[in-house]
Order: structure tokens, then sequence, then C-alpha cells
């Protein structure tokens, strides 16, 4: 009797020869081939009987492998195939530049906003004088700056590159979508710059017009623009704050308190912002004493006037109030939700305006602000995704790219807002890098997978 036991019988198997033998084979010979044993007759080995349907088992379960196997390869060619013919065609070569070292799957390769000016002369974007959505004070150059240079600049990340704006890939992107920038006079400037990048890619720019046929002006509480071409607006509201100013309504305040501000309430305008593709925040300009407490405007919460309560911690309450309504009020798989951060000035400490010919290599402070460490910190906390355009560092660098007293009003310098084309105009690349970004890391997961 043998003595074979069904493991060591099976690793005889697996280790003889390989040759294929006649069916008419003896049993041992059946033995020594995986595909003889499997086509003889039944036999028995040692006294144990071993069926070769078994055998036929093995061979079908090995052949379901390499259908799985192939059909794996077969999907895996078919997609690659499908992306390289598909994203060229959405124009990954273009707005997004997608064969340049300027796409980003892990944020943590590059952060975008460390970097420096590099002189380029393909800038500027476009002409002030020929987009008719440019506030006359914000065109330098028609308003008799006497160099350009300030005009030639491009920011450059230490470990990767913005992406070059493709205007006609931009355009398709934008097609059916809804942008809307909501804060300042600061953001109308970057509302401007956009819709003036924009138009450059429009053979008919009486295709673009403002809905209700409204001139550009500093007071106007909405401006939308309609790209009648693409059926996409660029819209802007006016607010500085986000949060409601009010009336006084408490008879029994100290005189000096003329109006409020009600901080756990968000300006009374916010259900035509809910439904944008796209919404674009800022604010920061207005939280000084010079735009509240010397006016008389003091701060409110609920029923409750603070009057001890300082600027930057009435700033956080209302920024937690934004934060309530975006996690209310937002639906992320529709609405895409940036914060632009605190854009520095450039006003000396006896507040005259020195506007430089070349960027400052030195930013005396300028690159931090507690408003934007407030907005960083606050979004990090949301669960509703919204991406912080951090240009507090970057623009601190640029005291050339100030109006200063190339406005529609010589006799009143500013080192606040920004000369159109300029600084704003880099601050819209990077934000059509975050808008697209998220499209091109699904794609590129696709593809490793």
């Amino acid at each position: 009797m043998s003595s074979f036991t069904k493991s060591t019988s099976f690793n005889r198997r697996a280790l003889s020869s390989l040759s294929v033998e006649s069916p008419r084979s003896t049993s041992s010979t059946a033995f020594n081939s995986p595909i003889g044993s499997a086509f003889a007759s039944p036999r028995t080995f040692g006294g144990s009987p071993r069926p070769y349907t078994n055998r036929l088992k093995e061979i079908s379960y090995l052949f379901q492998v390499l259908i799985v196997a192939g059909t794996l390869v077969s999907f895996l060619v078919i997609i690659a195939g499908g992306y390289l013919y598909v994203v060229p065609s959405l124009g990954y070569n273009g707005a997004l530049q997608f064969n340049d070292t300027s796409v980003i799957i892990n944020s943590k390769e590059c952060d975008i906003f460390d970097g420096s000016w590099v002189v380029d002369d393909s800038y500027p974007l476009y002409n002030a004088s020929e987009c008719p959505f440019v506030e006359k004070g914000f065109n330098c150059l028609g308003n008799g700056r006497g160099h350009d240079e300030y005009l030639k600049w491009r920011w450059k990340p230490k470990h990767c590159n913005v992406p070059r704006f493709q205007v006609r890939d931009v355009l398709e992107r934008l097609r059916g979508k809804r942008i809307v920038f909501v804060g300042d006079s600061m953001s109308r400037t970057q509302w401007e710059s956009l819709i003036c990048m924009l138009m450059t890619g429009l053979d008919d720019k009486r295709s673009v017009y403002e809905v209700n046929g409204n001139n550009i002006t500093k007071r106007i509480r909405f401006l939308g623009v309609r790209f009648s071409s693409f059926n996409f607006t660029v819209e802007f509201y006016r607010s500085v704050f986000l949060v409601q100013p009010g009336k006084l309504l408490r008879w029994h305040a100290p005189k000096r308190v003329k109006s409020t501000l009600k901080l756990d309430v968000l300006d009374v305008i916010n259900n035509e912002w809910s439904s944008a593709d796209y919404l674009v925040f800022n604010t920061g300009q207005w939280w000084v004493p010079g735009k509240l407490f010397e006016t008389g405007c003091y701060f409110q919460v609920g029923n409750s006037l603070r009057l001890g309560m300082s600027i930057p911690s009435a700033y956080r309450v209302a920024l937690e109030t934004w934060a309530s309504w975006i996690e209310t009020k937002i639906d992320p798989n529709k609405t895409r939700v940036l914060f632009r951060t605190f854009e520095p000035s450039h006003w000396s400490d006896h507040r005259s305006c020195n506007v430089t010919k070349y960027p400052t290599p030195d930013t005396q402070g300028r690159d931090r602000s507690i408003f934007s460490e407030m907005i960083k910190e606050v979004v990090k906390n949301m669960t509703v995704p919204v991406s912080v355009l951090d240009v507090t560092s970057m623009s601190a660098f640029r005291s050339d790219g100030h109006v200063g007293l190339w406005s529609d009003n010589p006799l009143v310098p500013d080192c606040s807002h920004w000369c159109l084309p300029g600084v704003p105009d880099i601050w819209n690349e990077i934000l059509l890098f975050f808008l697209f970004r998220q499209q091109v890391t699904f794609f590129l997961f696709v593809l490793v997978l």
C-alpha cells in the first residue's frame, strides 16, 4: 500500500515533467504531466481514487483567472485611450497646461503661494483702454503713468508654475456657469480684471454686456456681465463686511453710536449668491477704525451692543457667521467656494503714497495679516470644502502695482487699489487654477489606476 498523502501526491505532480504523454500511459505516467493526467482515463494511485474531474476544475479555474486578467487589461487600455482622446479636447493642454509641470496632484508637492515675482514680457494679458468694464480710475497707463515695468511681472512658485492663461479654453470651461464675486472694492477690481481677461478671446465684443445696462460704479450693489456666446455670467455683489450693517434701534445708546454692524447676521443679499457655480469672497479693507468707529459704527450681536469689542474679535465673529451660512446654504456638489485673503496696501506711516517703479524686496511685515490668518483658521474647521486664495504675502512685494496718482482723481493718491492690468490678473490666474484643478486630478487618478 502506498504511503503517499494527498499533499505529497500533489507536490510530486507539480514537480514532475511537463511533457505530454499518451492517454494510454501507465498510472505513474499520467501523473508526470498535468495536461496528460487531465485527459487520462480514471485510475487509482496507491489504492486512493483520483477522478480526473478535479484536474478539469483546476484548468477551468486557470481559464477564469486568465479571462478576468485579460478583461482588466482591456479595460485599462480603453480608459487610457479615452483619456488620451478626451483630455486634449477639453483643453488640458491649454488653460491648465496639462503637459506642463504646473499640474499638481498632491498639494504638498507645491505651495503655489510660496514663490517670487519674475519678469515676463508676455504680460500684460489685455489693454485696459480696450476693455469697457475697467473703471477709469484703475487704468493707470490711460491716466498718464509714464512707465509700464509694473505690467511685466509674473508670479513664479518655487516648485511649480502658475498655469498659463489660455482664454479659449477658459471660456469653454465656464460655458453655462455662474461665477460670483462677493466683497469690497478689491473684489470688484478682481471681477473687472477677469472680465477683461476673458474678453480677449472674443471676436464680437458686443456679445458681452452688463445685464442691467449699468455702468461700473463704486457704490452699486450688483453688477453682472453676461458672455452671451458662452452662456455664462461673471457677477459682483458689493458687501464690504459680508455681514449686515444696520441702523441704531436703541434709544439709550451713547451719542457716539450712529449705526451698528450686525456680526451674527449675513448680508441680506445673500440669497442672490447661493445658486452660483463658483463663489469668491473677500473682506478686509473696511475693517479699520476709519470706516467703523470714526464714523460712529459699532458692533452688535443679537440685541446686544458691543462697544468694547475689538475689530479683530468682531472680524472673527463675522467669519463664523459666514462659515455657518456656507455650511447651511451651499451644496458642495454644485458650488465651489473660495475665499481670497486680505490684500495689503502700501501706505507709509504718515499716510503718504509712494508707488515704486519695481516690486519691493522688503515687505516690511505686510506679508502677514491677522485677518488672513483668521480666514485660514475658520476654513480649516469647516465641513464644506473652501479653497483659500492666500494672496497676502505675494501681493506684499508689489508696491509698484498701486494706482497712486494715476487715477481719475490725481489729487487723491491711492496706495490701496491696484492698477489694471496688474496684480489682480495674477490673482485670477491662480483662481482659475483652483477652479479647474480637481478635474485634472480626477483624470490623472483614473489613468494611474
